[in-house]
């Protein structure tokens, strides 16, 4: 979708862009293969199971209970819903915020906020799906919960967004890295290497 223009969903809505998607490329658990369409399925699912937009669900169950310092932003498409595979902006701090929420399983200030097994289930490659694994779905990384998963001994996680958005997460030492950028390069994974090897001794 965004190769072909990132406004494709924006400009059409998102129902109107997921008809065109009606092929599958392989049976279901056999194969990885990354799709933006698929988080804003998950977007319009969201938005008529809880009858309320997604900004809003996500503004009292999660924004106001990590005491987010501002509004963030979401690019709404022409339709109304948001379009749920990026396009989703907040300052530094309350992406620190996210990140340290993740990082400790879904709890904030001693409050289960995200359910602690979903967040490990979200996190966590089964056997019987190996093919979503770090070295697997792609040379370096697997694939979670609209999660990338990062190779080595331990659970880590990242958010990440286009253009140098990151949040990287390690929940057994509780360390996390928020950044924001203008490029692409690979040198943050080296620093998070560098940085859980100084300090994730959790």
């Amino acid at each position: 979708m965004d190769r072909h223009g990132v406004w494709l969903g924006a400009h059409k809505g998102t129902t109107n862009s997921i008809v065109q998607f009606n092929r599958r490329i392989a049976a279901p658990g056999t194969k990885y293969f990354y799709a933006s369409i698929e988080a804003d399925v998950l977007g319009v699912v969201l938005h008529y199971a809880v009858n309320r937009s997604a900004s809003d669900y996500l503004q009292e169950k999660l924004w106001q209970p990590i005491g987010a310092e501002a509004d963030a932003a979401w690019v709404v498409d022409a339709q109304g819903f948001e379009v749920a595979h990026g396009f989703f902006n907040a300052v530094l701090r309350d992406y620190a915020r996210l990140g340290r929420l993740l990082a400790h399983d879904g709890v904030w200030e001693g409050r289960q906020i995200i359910p602690a097994q979903f967040m490990i289930d979200a996190t966590t490659t089964r056997p019987s799906d190996a093919y979503l694994a770090p070295g697997k779905a792609m040379p370096t990384v697997g694939y979670g919960y609209l999660l990338w998963l990062l190779p080595g001994d331990r659970r880590q996680f990242a958010l990440v967004g286009a253009n140098g958005q990151r949040i990287c997460v390690d929940p057994t030492s509780k360390l996390i890295l928020a950044q924001t950028a203008v490029d692409n390069t690979e040198e943050v994974w080296r620093l998070w290497s560098a940085l859980v090897e100084q300090f994730g001794q959790g």
